[in-house]
Formats: structure tokens, sequence, C-alpha cells
């Protein structure tokens, strides 16, 4: 069955896409996700499997169906968590993770690495004796999961890195990501920690590939923060340093994970639910896909934008009702303009936009009721080189739980700046400058985009909104 216009792409309204496996094989992007039906709650109700989905383009999606089957209650993989999926001499081979909830406190690890291989990616046979099961000693029982595979040409063999906490150490903080070496892919020998720095609960999700000259380690932080991170190396192995900006989108886009067509690399998160639809509620496991465009800048850094596939499908240019170019703003006060009315939920917008000196704030707003002046904004803060995404006006405090929804990027004066903003249903994504931020917008009452500058004068060069998906 074909799905069509699925930019958040979920197979059904009842069921939400977790932690996503993407594999590029035959001109297309196989994506392995995790459905939760969330009988009762996400993530702890009925036992989750692999399912299938494919793309050429991340809008038409092929739902293929549940992939890789759960065992039965009593066997290791009761639940089948995260893994990845390559392919050797014609066969392909995943490698996931068999969870068992009931096996907590018993003495079995309720996690373990599970093999399986296939012939045509839909239809798997497990290979039941090739396990991998915790070190005995260092290591918890209970978080050794999320698998991923590649080939180490340079020492001719297939390596593993995965999730895993330490047994001793801070209690919050003995999240370590372990690597484990096979000549075979069956027979894996574990070689112990590959990135070990006692900042986080677990690194869920980590993922490994070269661009250029830099080899790129990401990883979702499992604590307080939920973000996808990388660091960067000359080598496979590390030293991993830290960037000044070591994300790439917000709370609000989580487990993403990477595949290649050769030409251009991809990352497949997902975009998180808030409990009952509700902005003031906290964020659930589990949403809807989203994919985005990773690609390196000139300082070997990384950044984010929108694939081209999607931004090219947009038609259906609404004209802007404000006369442009136009410059907002000054001294000590706010000017704002209605751009555009009747926007609809499902839009691209693009602005091109400098800002001047003592510029504080410039706010565009999306979804604004004009009679009350309530609608979301992202806020762009020259002074603090960042963006932030809110409920506005986020009173009486909080209209929003917008923790976690901001994002440094470089503002100067002088320069211009091309905003793009996405828009479909409830969910935004924001990007400048390699810059992502996603959200949520659950309590829209009005159809309206407004621009704002506050301190300073903004000159808003270009504004463009599309409102359609080419068939």
């Amino acid at each position: 069955m074909i799905f069509l216009y699925q930019l958040c792409y979920q197979s059904g309204d009842n069921t939400f896409c977790g932690d996503c496996m993407p594999f590029y094989w035959d001109g297309k992007f196989w994506i392995f996700h995790q459905r939760d039906n969330r009988n009762p709650v996400p993530l702890d109700g009925e036992p989750l499997c692999w399912s299938l989905a494919s793309t050429t383009d991340f809008i038409h999606y092929e739902d293929l169906g549940p992939a890789l089957l759960c065992g039965a209650d009593d066997e290791q993989d009761q639940f089948i968590y995260a893994g990845s999926v390559m392919e050797k001499d014609g066969l392909f081979h995943a490698f996931y993770t068999g969870y068992n909830r009931d096996y907590i406190g018993t003495g079995k690890p309720s996690q373990v690495l599970m093999h399986a291989v296939s012939r045509d990616l839909k239809k798997w046979d497990k290979i039941p004796e090739d396990r991998i099961y915790p070190p005995s000693q260092g290591y918890e029982p209970d978080d050794w999961r999320d698998p991923y595979v590649l080939y180490d040409e340079e020492n001719q063999r297939y390596v593993m890195i995965l999730a895993a906490r330490k047994r001793k150490g801070p209690k919050v903080r003995r999240g370590c990501t372990v690597y484990l070496t096979s000549k075979d892919l069956k027979t894996w020998e574990f070689q112990g920690d590959f990135w070990d720095p006692e900042l986080f609960y677990t690194h869920e999700m980590p993922d490994l590939f070269q661009m250029g000259d830099y080899w790129y380690f990401l990883y979702s932080e499992y604590s307080d923060k939920h973000i996808t991170r990388y660091r960067r190396s000359k080598s496979m192995y590390g030293p991993w340093e830290a960037l000044e900006d070591d994300a790439f989108d917000g709370r609000a886009y989580y487990a993403a994970r990477t595949a290649t067509d050769g030409d251009k690399r991809y990352l497949f998160g997902w975009i998180p639910t808030r409990a009952n639809n509700f902005d003031k509620n906290t964020w659930q496991w589990g949403g809807a896909l989203f994919v985005q465009e990773v690609y390196q800048r000139e300082d070997g850094t990384l950044g984010v934008r929108c694939p081209e596939t999607i931004e090219k499908a947009f038609c259906g240019e609404k004209p802007c009702q404000a006369a442009l170019p136009l410059t907002l703003g000054g001294p000590d006060r706010r000017e704002e303009t209605v751009l555009f009315s009747n926007t609809g939920s499902f839009f691209r917008l693009d602005l091109t936009l400098e800002l001047r000196e003592n510029v504080r704030a410039v706010g565009i707003k999306l979804f604004e009721d004009l009679e009350n002046d309530i609608g979301y904004e992202y806020t762009l803060l020259p002074g603090r080189n960042r963006v932030q995404f809110d409920r506005t006006p986020n009173l009486p405090w909080y209209q929003c739980l917008n923790t976690g929804l901001e994002r440094p990027v470089e503002l100067a004066p002088g320069k211009e700046y091309r905003v793009t903003i996405i828009a479909d249903g409830d969910v935004c994504v924001f990007y400048l400058n390699g810059t992502a931020l996603s959200s949520r917008m659950y309590h829209k009452t009005g159809e309206n985009i407004l621009l704002y500058s506050s301190g300073g004068p903004v000159a808003i060069k270009e504004a463009k909104l599309f409102q359609s998906l080419e068939a």
C-alpha cells in the first residue's frame, strides 16, 4: 500500500514510529523501524517487532508491514529492539536486540544481541545460536542494545558498536559505547570500551560513518536532554572530539540513524508526540519519522537541511501580503507585519532576512490568531546566537513546555539568512545555517504568519509560502 504525501511518516493513526534502522539497497531506502500501538502505554505495552517501509523520495512511502517478528513471551526476543542491517555476498544480515521484560531481576540478561538473515529484506530467518551476551563482569545485563555493524577496510574485519552501561560509577552517568569485532559475522570478540565519557545514562542508537577526512560517531543521549549528538575524529576508533555545537536538532528529534545512497547522507529520526496531544505535557516515546539531509561544512562540522526531494516537491505558491522588500523595527520598539493568511496546516515557508545592528529579537509567528495575539513562534535572538520555539504568549505560564526547544545558531548583523520552516499538521521543522529545530503544535487557533523585529531593524527581502506537493 502506498501512502502519499507523508513527510512525517506513520503507518496509521494509532501506530507510532520508533527507532529506525535505515538501509539503502536497489535504488531505495528500506526503513526498518518499531511500531508502537501504545496499548496500554508507550514502549511498555504489546511487544514490538521490526516493521518495514520503503521510499525513494521521503514523501511517498510503501508500507511493507512486519518484517522481523517477535518471539513468544518466554523467549529472549519477546520484544525486538533496535539494531542494524547490512549485506554480504548477496545475503542480508540483521543484528538486533532481543529483549524480554520478564527476565529483569531473574538473573537472566534481559537484553541480548541476536542475528537473522534474509534474501529479500522482507522475510527473515533467525539464527538462535548466534547470540552475544553482556560480559559477566563490568557491564549491566539489562542495558546491552542497539548494535550497529560496519566493515573496517583497513583491518579487514567487521566492527559492531552498541549501547551499554557500566556496573560501577556515577549512577546516572555510567553509559558507554562498547565494540566487538568479527571476520565472519558469526563469531564476535569483545574489545571493550569504544567511548566511555561518564556523561550520560546511556548512549542509544550509535552510528559510525566516514565523510571526507573525518569519521563521525553519532549517539542519542538518553538522559535529561534526549538529543542526538555526534563526535568526530581522524580515526575510526577515536579519540573523539566534541564540537561547540554537537547536535543536529533539539529535544523533539530523537534516536536518529543515518544512511547514504552513495551521494548524500540522510538522518532518520522521530519527532515525538506529547501526552494526550497537549502542549503542556511531556514528550512520549515514538511519534513520526522525519528525514533530514546531513552535510559536511567546510570546517568539518556537520549540518542538516531539508532533503532536496522534499523541498522541490512543494508547489502552490501563495502571494505574500506585505510589499517586499520591507524593513521592520527600530530602537526600543517592536514592529510586525502579516506575511500570509489562510495558510492551512501544511506548508513550506521560505524567508530571506538581513539582521541590522542592535536587533534584540526577530520573531516568526505561525498559526497566529490576530484578534487574541496567540500563536506559535520561532524567535531569533542575535545577542545570544540562539533560536527558540515557544507558544506565544506563554502565559499564564506555562502554555507550552518548551524546555529543550532551542538551538545555537550564528546571527550577525549585515548578513543575509535563509530560513525554511515546514509545517505538516501538528509538526513543524525549522532550518537555518545547517541547524534544525523541530516541535509540535497542538492548539492552533489561527492561520496567519507574522514577522516582527524588536530593538532594531530587520530587512525582509523575500517571503514565499508553498501550500501543496506535486503528485
